[in-house]
């Protein structure tokens, strides 16, 4: 039989071939290794003074390095020389839960086309890996039962990778959420742990000590006071208390025990080794636990960010870290990490968000125009998710000091934000429920979409065109002044048709007590068809979202470089937003107001309105309620 020799470039020993390709990948891992290995062994033996655990540390990333497809390898290259390229005006998010949106990950991959259509790049898949079949205990998708197998309903982890590979070839990046802090009480972990294995108990925080469990109470805020009381779930099996901030059903995880640090890291390789572009970690300031503090924000939080900054860097430099940190921004910038030492690539921008629903409310900007400023005031390399809400409630965490000088008291403050947000208020057109409600001291968050906040299913139910009109409206400025921050913008599936709230979750029992469930409805395909009708409310948010989106990608002055500042202007219903960029000014003006406003220009030149592309030389512009002009000069 004939046969047919390799080329010495194909062949094991050749230039091209396995052998030397191998030898290339272990010379790449080789000096990225190299180049963090004496700070991540010191910030490891700070916390865990194990020597033989970070050998064994060392020797799983070389594991999960190796097992990198080839293709992730390049696009990680690719990435290592384009620098921060979740940075660039083109990038847009769209956050979903996949049984909601498509049914399973299959059904997302056949929905590209439209996501596509929506000018994504960029897309939040909601948990999906396994969690408990009972809703009630899944926290919604939080619970995680097992970090390498997707929840059955939605397909299997071959399905994740296909999904990414897809994505890849048209430009798109898949988020997801890993949660580092707690486990489900279903995990193999707490089962062990459960049934008395030394091992595994040591892997959460077991307390018998009634003491301890009173200092701690005593010393830690609730994350859930009225939902889910209490820090400790009592295991009458055992005999002893273990630890569950969130929920009883969510176990705490012990980042005391290096193995704990160690085989949730090898989780987090094994994940992004399906594709996945970009890491949210869940619940970031509560990962670490020591008694006599509050256990936020500890130090050791961002020694443990920071190592898996490290990690990341080492095995797959492609992926994004996004800290999910929901604290005032003196407590969120520095989890952004120092230009020497990195932490999280991306944090979510949730005081501007919250603060953006407190304009709406008030008709005043005033807190706006300072939160901004101090927003734009950080370093142009930290770069900040922003969004008018997400899959979770909206919490009033807003600056009170201040709002109080402005007669605006915290307590009270709250409660008119809540019954206004509710429809209770004269003169408000938003409809929405509170989430987690306290009798007590009356505090409560909020739940809605942004279309039943910006009151289009008010105006929709009473079939009333004019409120129609301003809600459109309201709901379309309100996205491009999201667009016009610095960072990177995501919307929440639905938001882009003006999907109203839910109330059906009301009629499952496994829902019912979760009112969060109002905005997490599944997405509506017949409202997506609208698109295409001219005229339709959907059309018209669509579209106008385009064209904003276009805008945003195309125009030098929404780069993250530029310069960004608020302007004085006396009347605090209008936000003034300037952007600048060599010899290109952009006037991004907002009216939070009922009222049609004459706003008038710095001075009178030529501007170029780039919504409508006119140019004409002004002194003033037109501005009807809760309307907006881009404005460039």
């Amino acid at each position: 039989m004939a046969t047919t020799r390799k080329p010495a470039s194909q062949a094991a020993g050749g230039a091209n071939g396995p052998a030397a390709r191998g030898k290339a990948a272990d010379k790449v891992f080789a000096e990225r290794l190299a180049r963090h290995r004496d700070e991540l062994r010191w910030l490891y033996m700070e916390l865990y003074d194990n020597g033989d655990m970070f050998a064994e540390l060392c020797d799983g990333l070389k594991r999960f390095f190796d097992e990198r497809d080839n293709k992730l390898k390049k696009l990680d290259l690719a990435r290592e020389e384009a620098g921060a390229w979740y940075r660039a005006t083109n990038m847009l998010g769209m956050q979903m839960y996949i049984d909601n949106f498509a049914g399973t990950i299959r059904g997302v991959e056949e929905r590209l086309d439209y996501i596509e259509r929506c000018g994504v790049n960029y897309i939040h898949l909601m948990p999906f890996l396994d969690t408990p079949a009972d809703k009630s205990r899944s926290d919604g998708g939080y619970a995680v039962s097992d970090f390498r197998r997707v929840n059955p309903a939605l397909g299997i982890m071959d399905d994740l990778a296909h999904l990414a590979s897809k994505c890849h070839t048209r430009g798109i990046s898949l988020c997801m959420d890993f949660v580092m802090n707690h486990t489900s009480d279903e995990h193999e972990w707490a089962r062990r742990a459960r049934a008395g294995e030394g091992e595994y108990m040591s892997r959460y925080f077991f307390v018998h000590d009634q003491g301890i469990i009173d200092r701690y109470t005593r010393d830690v805020p609730q994350v859930f006071p009225t939902t889910a009381p209490g820090h400790f779930t009592y295991l009458p099996e055992l005999d002893q208390c273990v630890m569950t901030q969130f929920y009883p059903y969510q176990w705490d995880l012990n980042y005391r025990n290096p193995r704990v640090f160690n085989e949730m890291m090898y989780n987090f390789l094994f994940l992004a080794n399906q594709g996945i572009d970009i890491i949210r970690i869940d619940a970031v300031p509560y990962i670490w636990k020591q008694l006599g503090t509050k256990c936020r924000n500890l130090k050791q939080v961002h020694t443990i960010v920071r190592m898996m900054r490290m990690i990341g860097e080492i095995v797959c430099p492609g992926i994004v870290l996004l800290g999910e940190v929901v604290m005032a921004p003196v407590e969120v910038a520095p989890y952004f990490g120092t230009v020497e030492k990195p932490e999280c690539h991306m944090l979510y921008n949730v005081t501007t968000m919250a603060t953006t629903w407190n304009t709406v409310a008030t008709r005043d900007a005033r807190l706006l125009r300072q939160q901004t400023d101090i927003v734009c005031s950080l370093p142009r390399s930290y770069t900040f998710l922003n969004y008018l809400r997400c899959h979770d409630d909206i919490g009033w965490g807003l600056d009170y000091g201040t709002l109080s000088t402005w007669g605006m008291a915290e307590v009270p403050h709250k409660t008119y934000l809540n019954d206004y947000f509710q429809g209770h208020t004269p003169g408000s057109v938003s409809r929405g429920e509170l989430y987690n409600a306290d009798p007590v001291t009356g505090d409560a968050r909020f739940c809605a979409t942004t279309a039943s906040m910006c009151g289009i299913e008010a105006a929709g139910f009473e079939g009333n065109d004019e409120a129609m009109e301003v809600a459109i409206r309201k709901d379309i400025m309100l996205h491009a002044y999201m667009f016009t921050q610095s960072g990177l913008p995501i919307i929440y599936s639905g938001d882009e048709v003006g999907q109203v709230n839910d109330y059906t979750y009301k009629d499952d029992p496994e829902k019912a007590e979760d009112s969060r469930y109002i905005h997490r409805g599944a997405f509506d395909w017949q409202l997506a068809k609208n698109i295409d009708e001219p005229g339709s409310v959907q059309q018209r948010i669509f579209g106008a979202l385009r064209a904003l989106e276009n805008i945003r990608r195309d125009e030098p002055v929404f780069s993250a470089d530029a310069d960004v500042r608020t302007k004085d202007y006396d009347d605090t219903s209008i936000l003034w937003v300037v952007r600048s960029i060599g010899d290109r000014t952009l006037h991004a003006v907002f009216n939070f107001s009922d009222d049609a406003k004459t706003i008038w220009m710095p001075e009178t030149a030529t501007y170029t309105d780039l919504v409508s592309g006119e140019t004409a030389e002004l002194a003033t512009i037109a501005m009807p309620s809760w309307g907006f002009a881009w404005m460039l000069r």
